[in-house]
């Protein structure tokens, strides 16, 4: 969770990012799956020298199946939703794979609630809107934030 404020009327007076935590960079996935390829195209090509040739279609089947989940993990590891709180406005913007979405509420009518375990959530409400947010957050993180992010829509009131 990133917080910035900022003291200047009228702008974001507090900011939250939260992100998709991924362990590995773009480049050492791709590093990992042609390593990956490599290996099983050689391991493949052993066994089609040796008399064994149905391996080689199989290994393809396997690296074209692991390539399009590893593509498909890919679009979501940038993931992210950024929470900009203003005196006049409370902004809600999320990624998800390549769309974006922005919901803007005023902020003395959001109301926060948080549902309670196994499925924590966080959903902002203003009539009949709605949005979750914190999905990127660690569970037990989540009513940290909430309570946050209350303190902070108080202090704009």
């Amino acid at each position: 969770m990133l917080a910035a404020s900022s003291s200047e009327a009228g702008s974001v007076t507090k900011e939250w990012k939260h992100k998709r935590n991924c362990a590995i960079s773009p480049r050492q996935f791709v590093l990992f799956y042609l390593s990956l390829a490599a290996v099983s195209l050689g391991v493949a090509l052993i066994a089609a020298w040796r008399g064994g040739w149905l391996v080689l279609p199989f290994t393809g089947l396997d690296l074209l199946v692991v390539g399009v989940a590893f593509v498909i993990h890919a679009r979501h590891a940038t993931d992210y939703e950024v929470i900009r709180l203003s005196p006049v406005s409370l902004v809600v913007e999320q990624r998800s794979a390549q769309r974006l979405t922005q919901f803007e509420f005023n902020p003395r009518w959001v109301r926060i609630d948080i549902e309670k375990p196994p499925r924590t959530r966080i959903v902002l409400r203003s009539g009949s809107r709605s949005i979750t947010v914190g999905a990127y957050l660690a569970p037990h993180r989540r009513e940290t934030f909430a309570r946050e992010l209350r303190r902070c829509l108080a202090q704009q009131a």
